[in-house]
């Protein structure tokens, strides 16, 4: 790390203590070479991760879409804020740990309706009812036949 001071280019650590509720890494350093100290903090770098959509357009991942988007299928159920929030924390850690720059809107879609299905079938049929675009009323029981089936095996 190089010194603010004086520009030397190696320094000492002289103390680490966690900063921003655990987010990050406060070190207090010394300069090997004026002895001046200063403060460096410690980040984990996240990627940026980009969504590619039906349509081809290309936008920036947005937990906060995900979560109103569940909360629409979870409308009137018995589902807590805190079990969406944590599902989106598990969708999110999913997708970072493909280490993936770019993610279709589909595959997230997807991670969606598996989390959903665990959490409450209604939700899920919901869900994926407006994801899937469901045409008629056959497809949407095809969905259905098919969750049924799951159920009872």
């Amino acid at each position: 790390m190089k010194c603010p001071y004086c520009a030397y280019s190696e320094s000492k650590v002289v103390d680490s203590r966690p900063a921003d509720e655990g987010e990050s890494i406060r070190r207090r350093r010394e300069c090997l070479s004026c002895g001046r100290r200063f403060t460096t903090y410690e980040n984990v770098e996240s990627l940026p991760l980009v969504v590619i959509k039906k349509d081809g357009r290309r936008e920036s991942f947005d937990r906060n879409k995900v979560l109103n988007g569940m909360l629409k299928a979870c409308e009137k159920r018995p589902i807590s804020l805190s079990d969406l929030d944590k599902c989106v924390d598990e969708i999110e850690m999913s997708i970072q740990n493909m280490l993936k720059r770019e993610i279709s809107a589909v595959e997230i879609g997807e991670l969606v309706m598996s989390h959903l299905r665990e959490l409450d079938e209604v939700a899920y049929v919901r869900f994926a009812s407006v994801y899937r675009q469901f045409k008629d009323i056959n497809s949407f029981m095809n969905e259905l036949t098919k969750l049924l089936g799951e159920k009872i095996n």
